[in-house]
């Protein structure tokens, strides 16, 4: 087998990073017919095609991605060689993960927990709406995103459900709040609520209709993280997942009220078919804690 000609892969990162062969070409001061040869040569000995052309702009394949990671990484360990003379002991790779803005901090760090300092791996956690980290996912700019919400029916997204938590109202101690009952919990007592794009609150709702009673909201937030915080200043109870208050519980800065029955939010960890996946994100996947279900192709659900 022929060695891999680096001078190509330095033509294939640079025609990378501008998106099209003549801008490409102009920099590295060769003509475009000739880098266009240099690219084809270098797909032929990865055995694989590394762009597609939308419109006027060439975007990486999915073997196109990890071979500029790749790439990358071994133009970064030669400038260390140039630098200081000696070669790092290992390759770190990228774990791209993406992560609802509004999401579970401790969530995430539960998620992330296994791989956290491992000397192989660099994590760039990314925030957004899941839209954005959806299309980020199937561009394979992220490696899995991280979400609370259920997954968009998307052809060739899968859903993994890590954790169903069940919701409680949490209160701060100085509000000394009691309640054997939920609607004892609820009736008279000021409430810090998720928006209504939540499906906790649209929940949470339903549940004091059944009840018949009206609840003294006193604010609404689209944040988990600030839900907490408001949680524990004693500015109202809060509904919230176990897993989001864990630091507070563990404090005694807050105290479980009563269960909210029936009410639960589920965390998942989306993905997409790949024809080379990443290891990382299995191991993640299969060392979270629980009794997560199988993945839910949402090729299937679209169909």
């Amino acid at each position: 087998m022929s060695p891999l000609n680096y001078n190509h892969l330095r033509y294939f990162r640079e025609v990378t990073r501008e998106g099209n062969l003549t801008r490409a070409a102009e920099r590295l001061a060769v003509s475009q017919s000739a880098l266009s040869t240099q690219i084809r040569l270098l797909e032929e000995r990865l055995g694989h095609p590394l762009f597609i052309r939308s419109g006027r702009q060439l975007v990486l394949t999915e073997a196109g991605r990890i071979a500029y990671d790749h790439a990358n990484a071994i133009f970064a360990v030669g400038d260390d060689l140039v630098a200081t003379l000696k070669l790092q002991a290992g390759q770190r790779r990228l774990l791209r993960v993406g992560a609802l803005a509004t999401l579970s901090r401790n969530f995430q760090i539960e998620f992330l927990r296994p791989c956290l300092g491992r000397a192989d791996l660099e994590i760039v956690l990314t925030s957004g709406s899941l839209p954005e980290l959806e299309g980020q996912l199937r561009r394979l700019d992220l490696d899995v995103v991280l979400c609370n919400e259920p997954p968009p029916a998307v052809e060739g997204l899968l859903a993994h459900r890590l954790s169903e938590q069940r919701i409680s109202l949490f209160a701060a101690p100085s509000l000394n709040a009691t309640a054997r009952m939920v609607k004892e919990a609820i009736d008279g007592m000021p409430l810090i609520l998720p928006t209504r794009t939540s499906s906790i609150r649209h929940a949470f709702d339903a549940l004091c209709r059944r009840l018949n009673v009206t609840p003294v909201i006193v604010a609404e937030v689209d944040d988990m993280a600030m839900l907490r915080l408001m949680a524990r200043e004693a500015i109202g109870l809060a509904p919230l997942p176990p897993i989001v208050v864990r630091d507070e519980l563990q404090a005694n800065a807050l105290r479980e009220i009563v269960s909210l029955d029936g009410i639960t939010e589920s965390f998942y960890a989306l993905t997409i078919n790949r024809q080379f996946p990443i290891p990382a994100v299995d191991e993640l996947i299969a060392a979270f804690p629980g009794d997560p279900d199988p993945p839910v192709s949402r090729e299937a659900d679209a169909s």
